[in-house]
């Protein structure tokens, strides 16, 4: 067992180490790697909309041209929604999480940030650069939305948006509680004013009067980001437009066939749209599809990389074992018992793993790197290299244990065979 004469036989078969250490090396790299892309796009995923999704069902209601009571007609369907035997709640809303679109702009937390921001034009500690929704009445509970502080919007409190700029000049707003850590830090938010919009050149804020414990965002770019919002009671009136209904899971099916009859019937000029209804559940679906194939695939190349570096490993345990029959026969007929030989092929693949686990841990800060610089990707934390070691030391023991059982089993007569 003693390392020299080990290092020198394998010595004796440098090609077939070296192609060993490299597959091992590049299984590693990538393994780290895939891992890494893997529980990112898990939390990704998983990321919480804010929605009571359960029920939820979402119409998109797009017109030709806007006429001149096209709010007061909006209205009048959310009334008409609301009568659907089932519905819980109807809001009219401009947008909603995972959508694939969605309204942002810079937003400060007082009127200093305001100022060292319009100076500096860059970001500013206690600004950030929320999602910006509008919604009618109802709309805290036709989403769903869970307050955590503060209070729900006032009726006296909704105003009429208009065409292009759905806010309107409303005078109080509900945020997320991320957003409300970063823009009020170690305060309660409600109660504070809060600046963006015209706001921000005007100096003048609104109040904050509820936190919601999520509120996700229509595009999801930097986890920083992904569940800061701000929720304005302003009432959509643009051409396009979406209605939240909300009844229970169970009858979702029916108050969504019976809400799409009513808006057929209410506007026939609409736009024929393919997802003019749809549940909430197949939004979010669609929009994280590429997320969960990317998940699938990353999975499987690891998966078979594993696999073809324990082929290879117990291919080469089992040639040798074949090759030195003869060799292992006249160490048990000096003494060496099983144990002795088991001992001896698992410390020769633990030493060419190991010199390709540090190879592979560079490569794999390496390719990390590389993504870092061209896929804007997050640096990869340093313990998945030594759990990614672990993996393949286990993975190098068990694909060997077959070949030095059977050479653990040669039988000392063996070594007076001739060749």
């Amino acid at each position: 067992m003693r390392m020299p004469p080990m290092i020198a036989t394998l010595g004796r078969h440098r090609l077939t180490c070296w192609l060993l250490v490299l597959q091992v090396a590049a299984t590693c790299a990538v393994v780290c790697n895939a891992a890494f892309l893997v529980v990112q796009r898990v939390q990704r995923v998983n990321e919480p909309s804010g929605l009571q999704e359960a029920g939820l069902s979402v119409m998109a209601l797009s017109l030709a041209k806007l006429h001149d009571d096209q709010l007061a007609q909006y209205l009048a369907d959310i009334d008409a929604l609301r009568r659907i035997s089932g519905v819980r709640a109807a809001a009219l809303v401009d947008d909603v999480p995972y959508l694939g679109a969605e309204s942002s702009g810079t937003t400060c937390g007082n009127l200093d940030a305001v100022h060292r921001m319009l100076a500096a034009r860059a970001d500013v500690p206690g600004c950030a650069e929320p999602v910006l929704y509008s919604g009618g009445p109802q709309v805290v509970r036709a989403l769903g939305l869970a307050l955590v502080a503060g209070r729900d919007f006032r009726d006296d409190e909704y105003v009429q948006g208009k065409a292009g700029y759905q806010m309107g000049n409303a005078p109080a707003v509900i945020i997320s509680e991320s957003l409300a850590r970063r823009l009020y830090p170690g305060r309660s938010a409600v109660g504070q004013m809060i600046y963006f919009g015209n706001g921000l050149s005007k100096g003048q804020g609104k109040q904050v009067v509820g936190v919601v414990k999520h509120l996700g965002r229509g595009i999801l770019r930097k986890p920083v980001d992904y569940d800061q919002a701000v929720l304005v009671p302003s009432e959509p009136a643009d051409a396009s437009v979406l209605f939240a209904v909300h009844s229970s899971a169970r009858d979702q099916s029916r108050v969504l066939a019976a809400a799409e009859a009513l808006l057929d019937k209410r506007h026939p000029d609409r736009l024929q749209d393919p997802d003019f209804g749809r549940p909430y559940a197949r939004i979010r679906h669609a929009y994280f599809q590429r997320d969960t194939t990317m998940i699938g695939l990353l999975i499987a190349s690891a998966l078979g990389l594993l696999f073809v570096t324990a082929l290879g490993i117990g291919g080469l345990a089992s040639f040798w074992v074949q090759q030195r029959r003869r060799t292992i026969g006249i160490r048990r007929a000096i003494g060496a018992t099983r144990g002795d030989v088991l001992r001896y092929f698992q410390a020769e693949n633990f030493l060419i793993v190991t010199a390709g686990v540090v190879l592979g841990v560079l490569l794999a800060v390496g390719l990390n790197l590389v993504l870092m610089r061209h896929y804007e990707l997050p640096r990869l934390p340093l313990w998945y290299l030594p759990v990614g070691a672990l993996v393949l030391w286990g993975l190098g023991q068990l694909a060997v244990l077959s070949p030095a059982l059977r050479a653990a089993r040669v039988p000392p007569v063996v070594a007076t065979r001739s060749v």
